[in-house]
C-alpha cells in the first residue's frame, strides 16, 4: 500500500494540508498526519487539528512526504534541522518530496531545488536562489513536486496521486473538480 506522510507545523495552511490528506485517503493511500512537534497542531487560521502521530525523524517507510505551506508553518518546517536532514535522506532514496505555497523554502534549505524547476506562492521565489522558478500550478521535476498555494491544493493532490500510480484524474472527476474548468 502507498504510504504518505504530511508534516504539520504550527501555523500551517489548512487547505494545503487537509485537502491532500482527504484526496490521499479517498485514493486508498495510507496517509499519516504527523505533527512536527505535537499531536495537536493549530493552523494559520486558528483551526486545531489532531495528528495521527509525531514526526520521528524517519521517512524510510513512506513513498511521499508532503509539506503544506502557510505562515509561520513554512518557516517552522524550514528551521527544523531534523526535518531538513530527513528530507535530504528521503530525496536521496528516491522518495517523492512535495511542497506547496511557501513550503518550497524548506526544499531550498535542504538543497533539493538545486538545478530543478519549481513553483511556489507568488513572491516566495525571491527567497529561493537555487531553482528554476515556473508559474505552472503544479511542477514535477524528478521526485520533487511543488505547487502554488491554497487554490491549487486539489490539483497538487491529484497530481501526486497520479505520480504514485493512483487514479487522481478519475478522482478529480468523481469529486466534480474537472467540471470547474468546463
Amino acid at each position: 500500500m502507498t504510504k504518505v506522510a504530511v508534516v504539520f507545523a504550527e501555523g500551517f495552511e489548512e487547505i494545503e494540508a487537509l485537502s491532500p490528506v482527504d484526496v490521499f485517503r479517498r485514493s486508498g493511500f495510507d496517509c499519516s498526519m504527523l505533527g512536527l512537534e505535537s499531536t495537536s497542531v493549530i493552523g494559520s487560521h486558528g483551526i486545531q487539528v489532531a495528528m495521527d502521530g509525531v514526526f520521528d525523524g524517519n521517512f524510510a517507510d513512506y513513498d511521499l512526504v508532503v509539506l503544506p505551506g502557510g505562515m509561520p508553518g513554512s518557516t517552522n518546517l524550514r528551521d527544523n534541522e531534523t526535518l531538513i536532514a530527513s528530507l535530504q535522506e528521503a530525496a536521496k532514496a528516491g522518495k517523492y518530496v512535495a511542497a506547496i505555497c511557501a513550503a518550497p523554502i524548506v526544499l531550498e534549505r535542504a538543497g533539493l531545488l538545486e538545478g530543478r524547476k519549481f513553483t511556489c506562492f507568488p513572491g516566495v521565489e525571491e527567497q529561493i536562489a537555487s531553482g528554476d522558478h515556473q508559474t505552472d500550478l503544479v511542477v514535477v521535476d524528478g521526485n520533487i513536486v511543488t505547487s502554488r498555494g491554497a487554490g491549487t491544493a486539489l490539483a497538487f493532490a491529484y497530481a501526486l496521486v497520479d505520480l504514485l500510480g493512483g487514479e487522481g484524474q478519475q478522482l478529480a472527476h468523481t469529486m466534480v473538480y474537472d467540471r470547474l474548468f468546463q
